[in-house]
C-alpha cells in the first residue's frame, strides 16, 4: 500500500466490520468484528486503538465477546469523557435464541481510558503509556431488542445499520437509528441515544419498509438552530436501492409507523424499455450535509462506475460527480464537516469513498457562502489505490473542531480517516489541514480547511530534471539527424534514408561550404575586375591586372579543391569536428588570398591612393612589411614619369635604379624638386603639408639619388 499521506496500519486477529472515532479525541479509534457464531479460532471482539502517532497504531484494550453469538456488524460511540466512553454495537444473539423469537441485537459497552496524566503529577502521559502495560476495565452495560419480532420461518435478521446524530451546542439530546438486514420485512427504528442502556422504552419511531425491502443506509441530523423548529426535532433520511426518503421526528414523542410523515424525495427513473438492460443505478450510502442538503453514493449497473449526487430535501439534484474510471462500484462513504465558528466564504465538507477495488477517493465539497446562490463544487484531493488487501468494510472520519486560539499558538491541524477490511486490517490516514487565509496574522484565529496535497520538492525536482533530459535528448536526436542529412557528420542514424528522393536531393547538401565557396569566388572576381578598371597610373595610363586576376582565380580554385578533399577525408574518418574543419578551410582560403595579394598591390597604384590606405590602417595588416617607394624615370621621348608602389623593405631593386631615401632624409634641394614633381603629377598639394610624406622612399632623380635600396 502506497500513499502520499502519513499512514499507519495494524493487523488484528479478526475481520473488522465497524469503526468509529471518539468524537472528542481523535487519538482513540474503536473497531469491532469477529468470526461470528461457532467459528473456532476466530474471536469476536471490540478493540480500542491508539491513533496518536501518524505512522503507528497500537492496541489499548480489547473487549472479548461471546463466540456463541454473532460478530459485531455495526459500531458507534455514544458518549465519551477523558476517563471513559460508552459505545453501541450491533451484535445478533445466538441462532438458538433467534429461533425462539429473541434477538437482542443492540448492545452497549463501557470502556475505561488510560490516564491522560502521569500518576501523582499534572504532566500529560506519554503516547506510549496509552497502550503500554495498561489493562483498562471494560463492561457490558446492556442489550436490547428494538426490532419487532419476525413471524417468518427464517429469523436471520441482523442489525445492518447503526447511526447516531451528532451532538449540538446547548442540547444533550441525540437520536439514533438502526435498520434491519436480511429481514422478511425491512424496518428502521429510531431511539433516544443519550442513554447508556437504550431499550424499548427509548423508541421514538418506527418506519416499516415493506416485504423484502431494506434500507441500504440511514442518517440522522438535528434540526436545532433551524428557523421555526422547536428544540428536540430531528430529520432522518434513508435510501433503498432506488429511492430516497425523509421524515421529521420529535425526540419527546413515541411515534408509530402511521404517524410519521414519510416523504419520497427522489427516485431513480426506470430505464428505457428499448435498451437491452433494464438494470437501474442503485443507491449505496446517504449522508446529511445540512438539514436541507444530502449527498448520496450511487453505483451504476453492471459495474460501470460510481457517482456522487448532491440533492436538496425537495429532491432536486444540484450537483453530480463521477468517480475515478477505475472504480467499478463503491462500498462505503464518509463525510466530515469542517465547520467554521467565524464567518467564512467557504463552507467545506471532506468526503471519502471506498471502492470495491479497495481504493479510497478523497475529495472536498466547497460551498461558497459569499455567492448569492451558495454555489457548490467538488474538488479532488487524492486517490489511493489498494489501501487494503481485500474489501473495505467501514470508513469514518475523525470529528474536527476548529481551534479558538491565535494562529501563532495553534499547532498543526489534522483530520484523520480510518478504514477497515475483512482481511483484519485497520488503516488510518492523516490529512494535513491548511489555514484560511493562507498566511494569517499571528494574532488571527485562523480557520482550517482541507486542500489537495502538493508534490514534494524532491519529486518536483526529479520530474523537472527528467523533462529537461528528455527535451535535450530529443533536440540532440533531431540535430544529429539534420547534420547527417546535410552531410556534415558520418551516418549513425541513417537519417538520409528517411527522406524520399525529391526531398533528399533538395535537403541533403553540404551544410556550408558547397554553396559558400562559389559565392565567395564570384564576389572576389567582381571586386577584382572593378579594381582593375579603377586602378590607373599617376599620369592617367591604365595598368592592366588580368594576369593577377587569373592567378588569383587559379589560387582560389586550387584552395577549393584542396578544401573539399580535406573535408571529405575528415568526414570519413569522423575524427575532426566540423567546426575545426571549417576553421582549417578558412585558413587555407586566407593563405590562397595572401598568395596573390602582394602582386596585385604592387602592380601599380597612385601615391595618393597608397597614402590614403596607409592613413586608414590598411598597411598595418597585409602591407605591414612593405614601404611606399616613389620612383622617377624618363621615357624615350624625354618625358618624365612618376610611379608609386609597395616594395619589401629588404628587397634590393634591380635594373639600374638609384638609392631611395625617406622624405625626412632628403636634402632641402631634393625636397623642392620632389614637391614640384608631385604637384605636376597631381599626387600632392601644399595644403596637405609635408607630414603626409614622412616615411615615403623617393628615388631615381638623376645624380641626386643613388641606386634604389628598400629601407626598413
Amino acid at each position: 500500500m502506497a500513499s502520499s499521506l502519513p499512514t499507519a496500519q495494524i493487523k488484528l486477529s479478526y475481520p473488522i466490520y465497524g469503526a468509529d472515532f471518539d468524537p472528542k479525541n481523535s487519538s482513540f479509534l474503536l473497531v469491532g468484528g469477529g468470526g461470528g457464531e461457532g467459528r473456532s479460532g476466530v474471536a469476536n471482539k471490540i478493540t480500542l486503538l491508539n491513533t496518536s502517532r501518524k505512522q503507528e497504531l497500537s492496541e489499548i484494550v480489547d473487549i472479548e465477546l461471546s463466540s456463541d453469538e454473532d460478530s459485531v456488524t455495526s459500531l458507534a460511540y455514544a458518549q465519551s469523557t477523558e476517563q471513559w466512553a460508552t459505545a453501541f454495537a450491533g451484535i445478533n444473539s445466538s441462532g438458538q435464541e433467534q429461533h425462539a423469537g429473541k434477538n437482542e441485537h443492540l448492545r452497549s459497552f463501557l470502556l475505561e481510558y488510560p490516564p491522560r496524566r502521569r500518576p501523582g503529577t499534572s504532566e500529560p502521559a506519554s503516547e506510549k503509556s496509552l497502550a503500554a502495560g495498561y489493562k483498562g476495565q471494560t463492561q457490558a452495560l446492556g442489550k436490547a431488542s428494538l426490532f419487532k419480532p419476525s413471524q417468518a420461518v427464517n429469523k436471520e435478521t441482523f442489525q445492518r445499520v447503526l447511526r447516531l446524530s451528532k451532538k449540538t451546542k446547548g442540547s444533550s439530546k441525540r437520536l439514533g437509528a438502526v435498520a434491519t438486514g436480511l429481514a422478511p420485512e425491512g424496518e428502521i427504528v429510531l431511539f433516544a441515544a443519550d442513554t447508556s442502556r437504550p431499550g424499548p422504552d427509548d423508541v421514538r419511531g418506527r418506519i416499516q419498509l415493506g416485504e423484502k425491502q431494506e434500507a441500504a443506509d440511514v442518517d440522522v441530523i438535528s434540526l436545532d438552530g433551524v428557523q421555526s423548529q422547536p428544540e428536540g426535532k430531528f430529520r432522518v433520511a434513508y435510501c433503498t436501492d432506488y429511492e430516497i426518503y425523509a421524515s421529521d421526528v420529535s425526540y419527546d414523542y413515541n411515534h408509530d409507523a402511521d404517524n410519521l410523515k414519510i416523504q419520497k424525495i427522489h427516485s431513480t427513473p426506470d430505464t428505457d424499455t428499448s435498451t437491452k438492460s433494464t438494470a437501474r443505478p442503485k443507491f449505496r450510502c446517504i449522508r446529511f450535509l445540512t438539514p436541507q442538503v444530502l449527498i448520496a453514493l450511487q453505483n451504476q449497473p453492471d459495474g460501470n462506475g460510481s457517482e456522487l449526487l448532491v440533492l436538496e430535501i425537495n429532491g432536486m439534484i444540484t450537483l453530480r460527480k463521477k468517480l475515478h474510471k477505475k472504480i467499478k462500484s463503491s462500498t462505503a462513504l464518509a463525510v466530515s464537516h469542517l465547520d467554521a465558528k467565524l464567518p467564512s466564504d467557504i463552507d467545506q465538507y471532506a468526503i471519502a469513498v471506498a471502492g470495491a477495488d479497495t481504493s479510497i477517493t478523497i475529495l472536498t465539497l466547497d460551498r461558497f457562502t459569499s455567492s448569492p446562490k451558495g454555489n457548490i463544487k467538488f474538488k479532488p484531493h487524492s486517490f489511493h489505490p489498494n489501501v487494503h488487501p481485500t474489501s473495505i468494510t467501514a470508513l469514518t472520519f475523525s470529528t474536527y473542531t476548529q481551534p479558538e486560539t491565535a494562529w501563532k499558538d495553534t499547532p498543526l491541524q489534522y483530520l484523520k480517516l480510518a478504514s477497515t477490511s475483512i482481511a483484519n486490517t485497520v488503516v488510518v490516514q492523516t490529512l494535513p489541514l491548511t489555514p484560511l487565509p493562507a498566511s494569517p496574522t499571528p494574532e488571527t484565529t485562523a480557520r482550517y480547511i482541507l486542500t489537495a496535497p502538493k508534490s514534494s520538492t524532491i519529486t518536483s525536482n526529479t520530474f523537472s530534471a527528467l523533462v529537461a533530459l528528455l527535451a535535450i535528448g530529443i533536440a540532440a536526436f533531431f540535430l544529429q539527424a539534420f547534420t547527417e542529412i546535410r552531410g556534415v557528420t558520418p551516418e549513425y542514424l541513417g537519417a538520409k534514408g528517411w527522406l524520399n528522393d525529391n526531398l533528399h536531393d533538395w535537403i541533403a547538401r553540404p551544410y556550408m561550404f558547397e554553396d559558400a565557396i562559389p559565392h565567395a569566388t564570384a564576389a572576389a572576381k567582381t571586386q577584382l575586375y572593378q579594381a582593375s578598371e579603377a586602378v590607373m597610373t599617376p599620369f592617367g595610363t591604365e595598368t592592366p591586372i588580368d594576369s593577377a586576376i587569373e592567378e588569383f582565380q587559379a589560387s582560389l580554385a586550387s584552395a577549393q579543391t584542396e578544401l573539399e578533399s580535406s573535408l571529405h577525408a575528415a568526414s570519413e574518418a569522423a575524427k575532426t569536428p566540423f567546426s575545426e574543419a571549417s576553421a582549417a578551410a578558412g585558413d587555407r582560403l586566407t593563405d590562397a588570398t595572401d598568395a596573390v595579394k602582394t602582386p596585385v598591390a604592387s602592380a601599380g597604384a597612385g601615391l595618393r591612393s597608397l597614402l590614403r590606405d596607409r592613413n586608414i590602417g590598411s598597411d598595418t595588416s597585409d602591407n605591414a612589411h612593405h614601404d611606399i617607394i616613389v620612383h622617377h624615370s624618363e621615357t624615350e621621348g624625354g618625358e618624365s614619369s612618376l610611379s608609386a608602389e609597395l616594395r619589401d623593405a629588404s628587397e634590393v631593386v634591380k635594373g639600374g635604379h638609384e638609392e631611395a631615401r625617406r622624405w625626412e632624409e632628403l636634402k632641402e634641394e631634393e625636397k623642392g624638386v620632389w614637391r614640384r614633381k608631385l604637384r605636376e603629377a597631381g599626387e600632392w598639394v601644399e595644403e596637405e603639408g609635408e607630414a603626409v610624406l614622412q616615411g615615403v622612399l623617393f628615388g631615381g632623380l638623376g645624380s641626386l639619388v643613388g641606386g634604389i635600396v628598400g629601407g626598413g
